[in-house]
């Protein structure tokens, strides 16, 4: 009975199909030196590039299935590209799409909510192109915007994917939702992660969707003084403080609760099961 808004959903991104081709430049997000360095030294730059893009690296297919129910999906056109290929930051968008339609087709009564932003490249005519292919693949299954998320209403309107849009755009379209806001504390371990959230909590959460990132950020320095790790080591080894401090979080719309909880390489930890035991703590207040 519960809105979607209010109850803890496990989110991810789209890297595990980096697209290895070197004519792929680096996200141009990235700092000017990395760019450079991408550009006149890509044999010896490349490898430390993917040891530290990756946040997952099992298939779209598999994360859902262990449970994983939002994604994260930026978006680019490649420069000097003459072509309307768009891509997942590096990972061609058609193909993902259809593969979360397909899961959708064998799981009707689950939903999964598709948050589309960042846009890197994109003209408004690519941006008519995307909406487009959306629509193509999921017909029916986009859930218009409406005040009543839960899942009783869902399966009766038989819709079971929520577009989130983060353009202008998308108070045009009936289908589009919001962009959905994202907390991320920007930082390398584990306890500054959670000292900047615990104080974000006191000031209260959004009345909708929102996204808690438990995503730790490496930067050019930490890269260069841990040569040989990668965003895996870094993840792996503060997931335990990371997961104690997940333990005692609750849903639901008071002051500090969670909704949405991203989190790196969710499939190689308890990052899953902790998650989805949360919502146990909704069903005790109900009773």
């Amino acid at each position: 009975k519960q809105p979607l808004c209010r109850v803890i959903i496990i989110h991810n991104a789209i890297t595990y199909c980096l697209d290895m081709n070197d004519r792929s430049p680096v996200d141009l997000t990235q700092p000017d030196m990395l760019q450079k360095l991408d550009k006149y030294m890509k044999p010896l730059i490349r490898p430390f590039v993917y040891k530290w893009a990756v946040t997952q690296e099992f298939t779209i297919k598999h994360q859902l299935d262990c449970g994983v129910r939002y994604c994260d999906l930026r978006i680019a056109h490649r420069p000097n590209d003459s072509s309307t290929d768009l891509y997942f930051y590096h990972g061609v968008y058609t193909t993902l799409t259809v593969e979360v339609k397909e899961w959708l087709d064998a799981h009707p009564k689950e939903v999964v909510i598709l948050s589309f932003s960042h846009f890197l490249g994109l003209s408004q005519e690519l941006h008519m192109l995307l909406l487009t292919t959306i629509r193509n693949v999921f017909t029916s299954k986009l859930c218009p915007k409406t005040e009543a998320l839960t899942l009783r209403n869902l399966w009766a309107l038989g819709c079971s994917v929520i577009v989130s849009y983060e353009h202008s755009i998308a108070g045009c379209h009936s289908d589009l939702w919001p962009h959905i806001p994202y907390w991320w504390a920007n930082k390398c371990k584990a306890e500054a992660l959670i000292e900047a959230f615990e104080h974000r909590k006191q000031h209260g959460r959004p009345g909708g969707f929102f996204v808690t990132g438990i995503n730790l950020t490496e930067d050019l320095k930490y890269i260069c003084t841990h040569p040989t790790e990668s965003l895996k080591d870094l993840v792996m080894s503060t997931y335990p403080t990371l997961l104690s401090w997940v333990k005692e979080q609750t849903p639901g719309s008071r002051v500090g609760s969670l909704n949405i909880i991203a989190g790196d390489f969710i499939t190689e930890s308890h990052f899953v099961p902790t998650v989805v035991k949360l919502n146990e703590k909704l069903l005790k207040w109900s009773s």
